[in-house]
């Protein structure tokens, strides 16, 4: 058996994808399995640039949030603006199972304290400057009345970001 997102042959897993209408997985390989869980290695996942365009959403789904962890990356950011999920795929990528805690833009869970990456350019409203994407933020707060949004210090002032434009260290 193959494994959907690498191709790889061999022996491979179910994996669950969450945050869909029902309990869904695909096949997919240790190594695959093991990055999506911790840190990912940007060159074993240029194989998204094929496996994206599967007929099956779940595949889909792990494929678009996976590009999401590589926002650094030009090519990551490229195959991202590539692929065109339908309404409903698009809101299951983007839904992560949270327990309406505070998450990041991969879904990992903030607590305060936590050290975050900002994974885009921010106009800082009202400070008159830009916030670059891979500032580090350090030593967040979270927002009690909005999971969206967390607060932090850029260029020694206070902003408020929302999770999304976030990646935890």
């Amino acid at each position: 058996m193959s494994c959907a997102l690498c191709s790889a042959e061999g022996a491979t897993r179910f994996f669950v994808v969450t945050g869909g209408p029902e309990e869904v997985g695909v096949q997919i390989c240790a190594t695959c399995q093991t990055q999506i869980e911790g840190s990912l290695e940007p060159d074993h996942w240029r194989c998204l640039a094929s496996s994206m365009w599967s007929q099956e959403p779940a595949v889909q789904v792990l494929a678009v949030r996976t590009l999401g962890r590589l926002a650094e990356y030009d090519w990551a950011r490229d195959l991202a603006d590539q692929l065109w999920l339908d309404d409903e795929t698009r809101a299951w990528a983007d839904n992560q199972v949270t327990g309406g805690g505070h998450v990041d833009s991969n879904g990992a869970p903030l607590s305060a304290g936590d050290n975050v990456v900002l994974i885009k350019d921010l106009p800082v409203k009202g400070a008159g400057f830009t916030a670059k994407r891979g500032t580090a933020v350090r030593g967040i707060s979270l927002v009690q009345d909005n999971p969206e949004h967390i607060e932090g210090r850029v260029e020694g002032q206070r902003i408020v970001i929302l999770t999304k434009f976030v990646k935890k260290k």
